[in-house]
């Protein structure tokens, strides 16, 4: 069966053969780990024209292509570029398409280090940044300017999960020129694909879901046709690629993501509904709960959650949360998320202007891994117990 024919095929199906034809690689399931600087040319002619697929490492290879196909066969883009960080995923888009005079509008929602580098590197460069409130929705347009070049997204929005109404947004953006790009990396191209509702970029921390085991860092970043040669251009001007290990680690954890993302679903869903019973929990931040502000929404657009939540305890300070965090066993205490393991970390908002609350008390992600249920609220019981005693 051609690669072709996967396309209007299940989810996990597309996993299991996207990107790869054994029928290239001598029979072999898996596409070989290709390392390489240096590629050779046939004759003088050849490399005059630059008449052959590889040209230098930097610029592909067989193992990079092989991710490439497989997420734009999940994206329905038309390309993708893999990049060594989920934050190289961002800059890379934004140094494309922005240049000194443009304004850029984020969501105040935004992954910490992307702020960090609008704040610092953009503005060097003299890109001027605003940022706007997650839940603007179609009002976005009041905010742009002439020079708005990029309106930025990121769905529900990191640590606090604000849902935004992204074909809103997008609308609204696309009247005036500007690109949109949005972090999508908590739901993966499996629960919701951004080109689809208006997106022009889509970026993901492939060190989260994609490669699923804690060990690898990368990002991809997958763009429509109008913006693929653009994005393409900057990739290879700034020499950004991802070494061939890593690349093939996350081929090989993309596989299997369709049924991990159902187990963390499930096992995070069950979890944050007992939490909100639970004494001591003022909030859980879950846009999968009929409790969430933005319930609807996740439901309009998305076709599934992932593992990820945050909880708000019922008042305290940092003690409290600290106590919480030092008491669990099984879950522990790191950033990233998306692997096989629990993990737990304490959530600052205080680089926001805008999405700041109020909260009842301290904010704390939760990871939800693959262990059994019963173990991680047993261990969450244990947090919550010895957070009442501060």
């Amino acid at each position: 069966m051609a690669k072709r024919d996967y396309v209007d095929m299940g989810a996990n199906t597309r996993l299991a053969h996207a990107g790869n034809d054994p029928r290239d690689f001598f029979g072999f399931v898996n596409p070989p780990v290709v390392h390489a600087s240096t590629v050779l040319y046939p004759d003088a002619a050849t490399m005059a024209s630059r008449g052959q697929r590889y040209s230098y490492g930097t610029r592909g290879t067989p193992t990079t292509d092989a991710l490439a196909a497989a997420i734009d066969a999940l994206e329905g883009s038309a390309g993708t570029i893999v990049v060594p960080s989920g934050l190289a995923a961002v800059t890379i888009p934004l140094l494309a398409f922005l240049s000194a005079g443009d304004h850029v509008l984020i969501t105040d929602s935004v992954y910490h280090p992307t702020r960090s580098f609008a704040d610092t590197m953009l503005g060097r460069l003299g890109v001027e940044v605003d940022y706007y409130d997650p839940m603007v929705g179609a009002g976005i347009g009041a905010l742009m300017k002439p020079n708005t070049k990029v309106v930025f997204t990121e769905s529900p929005g990191s640590n606090t999960f604000e849902m935004q109404d992204i074909p809103a947004i997008a609308a609204e953006a696309k009247k005036r020129g500007a690109i949109v790009m949005m972090d999508n990396t908590w739901a993966t191209p499996l629960f919701f694909r951004p080109l689809d509702h208006g997106v022009d970029i889509s970026i993901h921390a492939a060190t989260k879901y994609p490669a699923g085991h804690s060990d690898v860092l990368a990002g991809t970043v997958s763009a429509s046709e109008a913006c693929w040669p653009r994005l393409r251009e900057t990739f290879f001007t700034l020499g950004c690629c991802s070494g061939p290990d890593d690349v093939y680690q996350v081929l090989r954890g993309l596989r299997t993501m369709g049924v991990r993302l159902e187990r963390h679903q499930r096992s995070a869903l069950e979890i944050a509904r007992w939490l909100e019973t639970q004494k001591g929990v003022a909030r859980v931040l879950h846009p999968g709960l009929e409790s969430h502000p933005g319930h609807a929404l996740w439901k309009r657009d998305f076709s599934g959650s992932s593992g990820v939540f945050s909880i708000v305890l019922d008042g305290g300070g940092q003690a409290r949360a600290h106590a919480f965090l030092d008491a669990l066993a099984i879950f522990g205490l790191g950033y990233s998320w998306g692997g096989f393991e629990s993990l737990a970390v304490p959530v600052n908002i205080s680089d926001r202007i805008i999405a700041r609350g109020p909260y009842e008390g301290p904010v704390l992600r939760l990871q939800i891994g693959l262990e059994d249920v019963q173990d991680l609220k047993t261990d969450l019981a244990r947090g919550l117990a010895a957070a009442a005693g501060v």
